[in-house]
């Protein structure tokens, strides 16, 4: 069993909605964990298959403020808007 320090909090990505901050830590959390060496391969499947989770949860993310940032546009009078994105609409 690893050290105290080392021991990874596993959250339930089905339940919680982490932020994308909190998503990537306890990613890195895990991966860090993996790297020791020191982990059992049931709990390195287990925290692989909770990183996969959080690596969608971060993707998701990351995705939803790329289409925020697509939908703010420049108007000619220089202000900004942000308008109601359309996945449908070609450009």
């Amino acid at each position: 069993m690893p050290p105290p320090d080392r021991i990874v909090r596993v959250v339930d990505t089905a339940d919680a909605k982490p932020s994308f901050e909190e998503a990537l830590a306890q990613l890195e959390a895990i991966v860090e964990s993996m790297e020791s060496g020191d982990v059992p391969l049931a709990d390195l499947l287990a925290r692989f298959e909770q990183g996969t989770k959080l690596l969608k949860v971060c993707e998701a993310r990351l995705k939803d403020a790329e289409l925020k940032i697509e939908q703010l546009k420049k108007q000619k009078d220089g202000s900004v808007v942000l308008e109601k994105f359309d996945a449908g609409r070609d450009e």
